[in-house]
């Protein structure tokens, strides 16, 4: 093995187990939504869903400081350097996402409780904003040629795995603890595990080499403000349908099926752990397929699919009559369709800026249309819910962003293009 190809995988390693650790968290805190809504945002004599809808308002806030996150260290990436936004980030998050397995309740400490959860999640907002354009530039500053969508997918697939993984973990302690014992502590083993696996990242990160193209990239002009915010902009608008859709069939799946289907909560985990697996199964692939025939094609047919699946989809998890493996196989079908935006996104992101502000503009353009798109994803689903009694909100949501998504991606009259610097 080449020296080139022994950095380019160790980038593709380090970069992907931090994402997997953020992730991981994301799913987790997908899985427990309802647990944490009763343990931290319902006192006494408060209602269920109110609680809910509290917990993802949280949840929502966290992604609205993705973007402050995403400029500020993806400001410093493009300044100094790609590795030493990864160890930082690494560690914010790493931090943060345990110390949320040691919070006290509201029923021990009142009503300063949630705003603990709250803070914490801010951190991690902030360093899951600079995660991304940090890991997302290594990734395909590292790919050999006519790789980088194979390259960058594995940002993806560690999305899949990190929410796998927190959802089998959720199933996982749902089935050998009581549901006493899960409400009581069992929710906090999942948080407190992110310390060592951040540690074992941040070893990882600390032996990576700098990417060659920000080397060669530090005596670069920076284009101008207007065209970058242009395609911040537009580079939103192309992912904002796998963010939606991402969020509503991989974790805010759980809840739902719980607090409007009446499904149980190991019923719920089940499901969201086929959906991720969809997910997955589907992403490394699309990545692959989009360096051979581009990403437009791949990422167009993920989100014409969202949009004339989406509804049937869920009317078969809404019959009763729908057999136990029918429904399996539709949750399945909906994170495999997200797989094929997910997988080529990375890439696509990353080829609409040069590398002097690559690793801000990509992050950026991900973290607003994640804060946007994903971040509020419960709230809207379960206030619209709670609003209009329909149950059928999730579909509309996820087919109504993935079609002006499709509009966007129609704009990339080249994809695929090599990097203008």
């Amino acid at each position: 093995m080449t020296l080139q190809g022994t950095r380019s995988r160790r980038a593709l390693f380090a970069g992907s187990v931090g994402n997997f650790i953020e992730w991981y968290e994301f799913g987790v805190y997908g899985s427990f939504a309802t647990i944490i809504a009763a343990r931290f945002f319902t006192p006494e004599g408060g209602g269920a869903v109110e609680g809910l809808v509290k917990t993802y308002v949280s949840f929502a806030l966290a992604f609205f400081f993705r973007p402050v996150g995403a400029a500020l260290f993806g400001r410093v990436g493009d300044r100094i350097g790609r590795r030493p936004v990864l160890i930082l980030v690494i560690g914010l998050m790493t931090v943060s996402t345990a110390l949320i397995g040691t919070l006290p309740t509201y029923a021990e400490i009142g009503a300063f409780a949630p705003w603990l959860l709250t803070a914490l999640r801010v951190l991690q907002g902030l360093s899951a904003g600079g995660e991304f354009g940090g890991a997302v530039s290594v990734m395909t500053e590292f790919a050999p040629a006519g790789r980088r969508g194979l390259y960058g997918s594995w940002q993806s697939f560690t999305v899949a795995l990190g929410l796998l993984g927190g959802a089998g973990a959720a199933a996982l302690l749902a089935s050998v603890l009581s549901p006493a014992q899960l409400e009581s502590w069992g929710w906090r083993l999942p948080f407190l595990s992110a310390l060592p696996l951040g540690l074992g990242a941040l070893w990882l990160r600390l032996r990576l080499d700098e990417t060659p193209a920000f080397r060669r990239a530090e005596a670069v002009v920076r284009p101008p403000a207007r065209a970058v915010a242009r395609a911040i902009v537009l580079g939103a608008g192309r992912v904002m349908g796998w963010a939606a859709a991402g969020y509503t069939f991989l974790v805010v799946l759980p809840s739902y099926l719980q607090s409007s289907l009446h499904a149980s909560f190991r019923q719920a985990l089940v499901a969201t752990v086929l959906a991720n697996v969809g997910f997955a199964a589907t992403i490394v692939p699309a990545g692959w397929l989009s360096d051979r025939v581009g990403r437009r094609p791949v990422m167009l047919t993920g989100a014409l699919s969202v949009v004339a699946l989406a509804v049937p989809l869920l009317n078969l998890l809404q019959d009763e009559s729908t057999s136990t493996v029918v429904k399996g196989v539709a949750v399945c079908a909906a994170g495999a369709v997200v797989g094929l935006m997910a997988g080529p996104g990375p890439a696509m992101l990353a080829e609409m800026f040069p590398t002097s502000v690559r690793c801000t503009g990509l992050g950026l353009a991900y973290a607003l249309s994640n804060a946007v798109f994903s971040g509020c994803a419960g709230l809207i689903i379960t206030e619209t819910i709670k609003r209009t009694g329909s149950v059928d909100i999730p579909a509309y949501y996820a087919a109504a962003t993935c079609a002006v998504s499709a509009l966007a991606l129609l704009t990339l009259r080249k994809p695929g293009d090599e990097p203008r610097s």
